[in-house]
Formats: C-alpha cells, structure tokens, sequence
C-alpha cells in the first residue's frame, strides 16, 4: 500500500480516502491500464458488418451501452481502415453515459455546450438518427479542428459547429433547446488510468478553477434550455468541488431546477456525496451518481440530470 500511495499526491490521498470505502481497489485500478472500447456508428454501419473484422481482437458487448464492445487487445485499433471510415468510434466507456443518460430524440434541438474532441457529440448525433439539430460548440480554437475531423469522418449531417463562451450563448439564445450536455472541463482525475499527465497538472488551486469555470457552464446550460426540457451535467473527475458543490450551486441560483434520478441497466453506480468538507448539500444532489472505476473497469466520472419545470421562467 506504501508503494501505491506514493504515486498519488498526499493531498490527493487524503481527500478521497475519506468518502471511497474500498480505497485500496479504488487505488489498484487506477494504476491499471484501461481496457480499449469502441462503439460501432450506426450512422454507417450495424454489428453484423464491423464485428467479422475485429475476430482477431475478440470484443465482447458492454452489457450497458448499446453498440459498445470492449476488446482484450485493442493496440492498432485507430489504425485500421475501419476506423478510418467512420465505422467505429474509441471512446472510454464511462464517457458514453452522459449522451445516453441525456437521450437525445431525431428531430429535436440538442446542444453540447463543452464539445471538443466530439466523441459525446457524434454519439449523439447517431442517437439522433441525423435529424433534427445538434450544436456542437467549444470555445477553443485550437480543439475545433479535431471536433470537425470526427464530426466529419463519422457522417454526422445534422451537427452545426459553435465556437462561441458559453454564458455569451445562454445570452444569445435562452430557452431555445430541447436538451443540453454540459460535459465541463475539469480536473480530469478520473483520466489517470489513461495518462498520468493529469496528475502532473493536479492541485487544489486547480480544483478550485475549474469550479468556478464549471458554475458559469451549468447555469449557462440551465438557461440555454426550453422549458420541460433536460440537461446533463458531467464531467471525468472525483473531485466535490467540481461535481456536488456545482449542482448545489445551480439549485441556489435556479431553485426551481429538478435533479432528476438517475440508472443506468448493468451499470454499478454510487450516489453522490452528501456532504464535503462540513458543507450539506440539498436533499437533490443525492439523485446525482459517481461511476468509480473499480466497479467497471472505467474511468471515474460524475452524472447529473437536471430537469427544467414547464413552469420555469426563460
């Protein structure tokens, strides 16, 4: 245990030893590589045409994500011509849970406040069936290339590209969409079994930005949505500050916003927080759920639904 603990700054350590009970295969597994997951596109293609071309890799369905598989060895996977053509799309497990939680209808208007690279916004729009409108928008100039490249690759039709702040958009076009993913930036921690470079970035003073950054987001999102309509809120790290304390926030600012419950068939989730650091939560947060990568074999990941009431004002 020594030697694990040594690995993970002794901040982080003792944050997250308080509230994860089995700590010690919560540590295991983050020092684990992840296994390699792909979605087939249903946009260009079904099971029955991708599957005979992976035998060699043997993928086994991800019992809670329609068209997911996970592959023993999935090294080359990116390179292979099927890949190319947009027939498949890797992506990390937990990542697809925010679009099928969100679950996105053909013909509505759906936006994706924070989309760069386009992994949720393409799964989307294959949920859509490439009706009705997805606004994939992000404000940095340097990630639209890549979010274009696979909104392109993939035969997304129905997906316009934003880059735009998006409190500016919740200006600009209040009460306009039918459902939003608020997937934020954050402290990614529950990236770590991917590239320790997040935890080379990681501190407290880090946490404590991207909250800030992710309470003007989830209000954005909020008012960005008609009423009746949904939003999903997520993001891919473990911290309090950036999940809890942000939909504490949204009820304080909005409190006539519903937090939705939240299950996902085959998926082991653990609610959220009720408490941190002597600060109690509304009653609500608790519908919210943690994916902890030792129950999945995942990254760590936060999900919240979030309901606008018919009533609410724009």
């Amino acid at each position: 245990m020594k030697d694990k603990k040594g690995f993970f700054p002794k901040q982080f350590i003792e944050r997250y030893e308080k509230f994860i009970p089995d700590f010690d295969d919560f540590l295991d597994v983050m020092l684990e590589p992840l296994p390699r997951v792909f979605r087939i596109n249903k946009l260009k293609a079904v099971p029955d045409d991708v599957l005979p071309m992976l035998d060699d890799l043997h993928p086994e369905p991800l019992p809670y994500i329609p068209f997911a598989y996970q592959v023993k060895n999935g090294a080359g996977l990116g390179r292979r011509l099927f890949h190319f053509l947009g027939l498949i799309y890797i992506q990390e497990a937990a990542s697809m849970i925010p679009p099928l939680i969100l679950d996105p209808k053909p013909n509505e208007w759906v936006l994706d406040l924070a989309a760069a690279p386009g992994s949720k916004t393409t799964q989307m729009s294959a949920m859509m069936e490439n009706k009705g409108l997805l606004i994939a928008n992000d404000l940095s100039y340097h990630r639209l290339r890549g979010l274009i490249g696979n909104i392109d690759r993939m035969g997304c039709l129905n997906v316009l590209v934003c880059r735009s702040d998006g409190i500016l958009l919740a200006r600009k076009m209040p009460a306009l969409f039918n459902r939003v993913l608020v997937d934020a930036p954050c402290s990614s921690e529950g990236t770590i079994r991917k590239s320790n470079q997040a935890l080379l970035r990681w501190s407290i003073r880090g946490i404590e930005q991207f909250s800030r950054v992710q309470k003007g987001l989830i209000c954005a999102g909020y008012q960005l949505l008609k009423p009746g309509g949904r939003m999903v809120y997520s993001t891919c790290t473990i911290a309090p500050e950036e999940n809890e304390m942000v939909l504490a926030y949204l009820l304080k600012r909005f409190p006539e916003a519903e937090i939705l419950p939240i299950a996902v068939p085959g998926l082991r989730t653990r609610p959220a927080l009720r408490e941190w650091n002597g600060e109690h939560f509304p009653l609500p947060v608790g519908h919210c759920q943690r994916i902890l990568p030792q129950d999945n074999n995942t990254e760590a990941f936060f999900v919240a639904l979030i309901r606008k009431p018919v009533c609410a004002a724009n």
